[in-house]
């Protein structure tokens, strides 16, 4: 059975180059998210222009604007996933990989709906 308290690997592309330098244009994080919007489910027709994809999405991390790339993308659309890696490499950026972890009470939520969930089958 697999383990539903994992989570899946991501690449964080910093808005930092690897010489230290913020990376500009300021905005950047959201064009590159907002190019790969038609990369993720329920990405058809106009209405991937009006959600970032769950694949590749912008976050700050304090006061570093960063792009979030999931693995998954790699099985999904190799050549999306080589974009935005190819476009983290030839503009030096550091890129970290990691997960990101739910906030406290999304986990709370989620266990106590597995656990209703299991009872349920009971």
């Amino acid at each position: 059975m697999a383990d539903d308290t994992s989570f899946p690997r991501e690449f964080f592309i910093q808005g930092v180059t690897k010489e230290g330098k913020t990376f500009r244009p300021s905005d950047w994080s959201e064009r590159l998210a907002g190019v790969m919007a038609a990369f993720g489910p329920g990405a058809s027709g106009a209405n991937a222009r009006l959600k970032y994809s769950t694949y590749v999405r912008p976050e700050m991390f304090g006061n570093i604007k960063c792009v979030v790339v999931d693995e998954r993308l790699r099985d999904l659309e190799p050549m999306a996933f080589d974009f935005v890696m190819n476009f983290a490499r030839d503009n030096n950026l550091q890129v970290t990989e990691g997960c990101s972890m739910p906030d406290h009470k999304e986990a709370v939520d989620a266990a106590a709906k597995a656990g209703s969930a299991a009872k349920a089958k009971v």
